[in-house]
């Protein structure tokens, strides 16, 4: 890895880098706005886009460092935001598949497309409860960033439920004190 003041590639005693790496180096270097060779949740804040002209969810970013940390530095280094940029991507090309009027965000009927294609069999209450939920803007909606949430969130409750769940039937009997427990031991 090339370090500030370092060549990107090719230097000598460098190892070369692919155009790939080369492209993510770039962006990198524009996030980490104080050049300390890692990226912090307000710089990673600043950089994402979500479509609307406003800050990216700050409950979503801290959720994405948490994933992506590796190192458990509170920041993301160069090969940590490799993995990040392209589950970041992943995420835009998956909520622009289910955003069918290209309106910017989800309502509640792409939603449960997508969740539904996602595996979840869940009833229209309760994606009208996810919809306040993780609606910020008071619309009836769900922008890009608050819907990387969303589906995170629910695939962590999932994970931890599914330990409880295991005759696999949807159903679990837990005390209040193991209920906390898993509720508190949630890393989302």
């Amino acid at each position: 890895m090339a370090y500030y003041g370092q060549p990107a590639a090719g230097g000598y005693g460098q190892p070369q880098m692919d155009p790939q790496q080369q492209f993510l180096w770039s962006i990198f270097q524009k996030v980490d706005k104080d050049r300390s060779g890692a990226i912090s949740s307000d710089e990673l804040q600043q950089a994402l886009s979500n479509g609307s002209w406003t800050p990216f969810n700050p409950e979503t970013v801290r959720l994405m460092i948490g994933m992506f940390d590796r190192d458990r530095s509170g920041t993301i280094n160069f090969q940590e935001f490799g993995a990040l940029w392209k589950y970041v991507n992943d995420w835009q090309a998956t909520f622009k598949s289910y955003d069918r009027d290209n309106s910017g965000s989800i309502d509640k009927n792409e939603l449960q497309t997508a969740l539904t294609n996602f595996g979840y069999r869940l009833s229209g209450p309760f994606y009208a409860l996810l919809i306040r939920k993780f609606d910020r803007s008071g619309r009836g909606v769900i922008a890009f960033d608050d819907f990387i949430q969303c589906c995170v969130v629910i695939q962590t409750l999932t994970s931890s439920f599914k330990a409880y769940d295991t005759n696999r039937n949807g159903w679990i009997q837990i005390s209040y004190e193991q209920f906390l427990t898993l509720v508190f031991s949630l890393k989302a």
